[in-house]
């Protein structure tokens, strides 16, 4: 099979031919049909991220079809359409497992990170892990709900009931949650790169009620915001947008570093938080409210062997929505 292998941080992605993985315990091989290009997958490229194997397969938005089982699998048959997310593997008995936060376990393993993922033409995943995708989803537009999608969907609950909500990054995860807060009733205030006036009209096409740079203020105060960016100078930004007792979520994986700012602007009982990871709970929520709302993820389809393309447009900000690469495109 083809897979798109990183070999080394900082190099371009390797077009590697390499053999099907075979179903272990628990397993289930999967034939990629779509595999969403995360900004993860760029903190992964770039060895931003410790402890990177390599060669590796990066890519965790993977959607397809299962080709065979190994022993003991009982969730899925073969043919069935599943989602491979970021969260592959846990160890069921840490501290953080055995309290119903795996997202946050010591012997995690992660897709397309410590596991190889789905910049392949086939996938091996532990069943448990794995996302059954709601029908009225095509292969390409269901890839990022499960990373942008599921992350954002996290940052979501921790943001709390927050009627105005900001959203800094008007990128893959922002364009989805947007359309789910809207259509939850909640107004949404979009902040991107200054003068990114096609982002800001998106944001708007989606259903924001403002949207401008991230140094600006709207006229309103924000209960919450989320920031998807990562820019750690866009914390006390957002600080500086939310009301008292307001929180500000950072989604991302990686932040570049945080600059000190004045205390005025956590006082007031406003939080600052941070995401890791999803649990197998967010997974399954998540997709129930995927299937009951009319989301539209927009995407800009590349095939397999152009992921480096896919990665280069991704890290400009060129891209509207998600990129999504599909073998034979």
């Amino acid at each position: 099979m083809i897979a798109m292998r990183l070999t080394r941080a900082g190099q371009p992605l390797a077009v590697t031919e390499t053999s099907i993985p075979v179903a272990g315990q628990g397993q289930i091989v999967v034939k990629t049909l779509a595999c969403g290009v995360c900004r993860t997958d760029l903190h992964v490229v770039d060895g931003e991220l410790p402890n990177i194997r390599y060669p590796l397969t990066p890519g965790h938005e993977v959607v397809g079809r299962v080709v065979s089982r190994g022993p003991d699998v009982q969730r899925f048959a073969v043919g069935d359409r599943v989602g491979i997310p970021w969260l592959g593997r846990t160890c069921g008995k840490c501290r953080y497992c055995l309290e119903g936060r795996e997202n946050l376990c010591e012997l995690a393993q992660f897709t397309g990170y410590t596991i190889d993922g789905g910049y392949a033409e086939y996938v091996c995943a532990d069943e448990r892990f794995c996302l059954a995708i709601p029908a009225p989803y095509s292969d390409a537009e269901a890839a990022p709900l499960l990373c942008a999608g599921l992350i954002g969907y996290r940052a979501y609950q921790l943001a709390g009931d927050a009627p105005n909500i900001g959203l800094y990054g008007f990128g893959a995860s922002a364009h989805i949650l947007a359309q789910i807060a809207t259509q939850q009733g909640r107004a949404v205030y979009a902040f991107t790169r200054p003068g990114d006036a096609a982002s800001q009209s998106f944001a708007r096409q989606l259903g924001a009620t403002w949207a401008g740079s991230s140094g600006e203020h709207p006229e309103v105060e924000l209960d919450a915001a989320i920031i998807f960016a990562p820019a750690g100078e866009l914390v006390p930004q957002a600080l500086g947008t939310v009301r008292k007792g307001g929180r500000v979520v950072c989604a991302g994986i990686h932040m570049t570093d945080i600059p000190s700012f004045p205390y005025r602007l956590l006082w007031g009982e406003r939080s600052v938080a941070s995401v890791a990871n999803l649990t197998r709970t967010d997974g399954e929520e998540f997709m129930n409210i995927a299937a009951g709302l009319e989301l539209h993820p927009a995407v800009e389809v590349f095939d397999l062997r152009k992921a480096n393309e896919a990665l280069v447009r991704l890290r400009s900000g060129a891209l509207r929505g998600a990129a999504v690469l599909m073998n034979g495109a």
